[in-house]
């Protein structure tokens, strides 16, 4: 188990498993928990009505948040809490509750607050990094992932300056992209060792982040070198990750490669059409390019990821079953059809895509307890 939790999250994420092995339920992080996943039922129900369809919306919040929503209020939470139980250190859960308050801040239409609190829960998770680089230790990994946090502060004050969601999309993007990319990284340094293994990448995560400051005064030119510099890590990651191994081997190695490998190609995409387009107006390569790098790239990572993160955060067991490459097909079929919408101009395809996008994030959910209860009963 310890041999294939490395090959699916880094070496961090296999020490928080052990270290929570055989203790109970971590009922303290369930609120923090429960406030990820209100924003994400929250963002979903908002996505909704983006996607033209006549549903009830309780709050107006739901839908104008919803960029916020999925990637701060539901992914930051996550990440946030992740980076907490690895530090072991009870102040660093402020991060994660700063983020869940401010999600929820959100949903219920208190625009301010929940950009402050949003923004301080980015300022937070800063401050966990510095902790890690200060006490533990450094290299081009974790560099990467604090600049991953540095991104979303830096967005976040530009967000609660008066900036609209679409203006700090690249910084949204860079906290998103680093972050995983870091993770990453961190497993190549120890498969392939030495420093060739992560220069390429390291610079290309150097050019996301520039190219999101850049989008600041020039927005054409920082949006098209974030889009180079996604593209640029999609392809070093694709051929740099321990993926192209694990692949080959059964069970949960090969699932979790097919997560990263499958989102390394959509984040290839978003970062083709950003070069390509420049600063979007809002029209279908905007949502195609979106869509592809927060939904193809980052859920794909997540669905990867979730067998080893959640054991570590919940202590709580989630075995692989082959039932959970279900909700992952139809995750990538239905960017499939979406982008056949956007980029042809057929509103159809689009929505019915973005409705399958969440049916397929609901069924990851679903698919989990199923796999729980699958393997008990086929356990001798």
């Amino acid at each position: 188990m310890e041999k294939q939790a490395g090959g699916v999250a880094g070496t961090r994420a296999g020490a928080a498993v052990r270290a929570g092995a055989g203790r109970g339920l971590a009922v303290r992080r369930l609120p923090m928990l429960a406030g990820a996943l209100l924003s994400l039922v929250a963002a979903l129900w908002g996505a909704l009505v983006l996607l033209g369809l006549d549903v009830p919306l309780p709050r107006a919040g739901f839908a104008a948040g919803h960029g916020p929503l999925m990637a701060l209020g539901f992914l930051g939470t996550l990440i946030s809490l992740e980076r907490a139980v690895a530090l072991a250190s009870p102040w660093a859960y402020a991060a994660p509750a700063l983020a869940g308050a401010g999600a929820l801040a959100t949903a219920a239409g208190l625009d301010r607050p929940g950009r402050l609190l949003l923004t301080a829960a980015g300022g937070w998770l800063v401050a966990v990094y510095i902790a890690v680089l200060t006490g533990r230790r450094t290299g081009p990994d974790l560099l990467v992932q604090t600049a991953g946090a540095v991104a979303w502060y830096a967005g976040g004050l530009l967000w609660v300056g008066g900036r609209t969601v679409i203006e700090i999309v690249p910084w949204l993007a860079a906290f998103l992209v680093l972050t995983i990319a870091g993770e990453r990284l961190e497993l190549a340094r120890i498969a392939f060792a030495g420093r060739r293994a992560t220069a390429g990448p390291v610079l290309a995560a150097a050019l996301v982040l520039a190219g999101a400051a850049a989008s600041v005064p020039w927005p054409d030119a920082g949006w098209r070198l974030t889009g180079l510099g996604m593209a640029a890590l999609a392809g070093l990651l694709a051929v740099r990750d321990v993926a192209r191994r694990t692949i080959r081997m059964p069970g949960l190695p090969r699932y979790a490669a097919a997560c990263l490998l499958a989102g390394y190609v959509w984040l290839a995409v978003a970062g083709s059409i950003w070069l390509a387009a420049g600063r979007p107006d809002g029209g279908g390569p905007y949502d195609a390019a979106l869509h592809a790098v927060f939904l193809g790239f980052v859920m794909s990572m997540v669905f990867g990821h979730a067998p080893v993160i959640l054991p570590a955060v919940l202590r709580v067991r989630l075995p692989f079953h082959p039932v959970l490459y279900a909700p992952l097909a139809l995750l990538h079929a239905s960017l499939l059809l979406r982008l056949a919408g956007d980029l042809s101009g057929v509103p159809g395809l689009r929505t019915a895509g973005g409705v399958l996008g969440e049916v397929a994030l609901l069924l990851f959910g679903g698919c989990a307890v199923a796999a729980a209860r699958l393997l008990r009963r086929e356990a001798p």
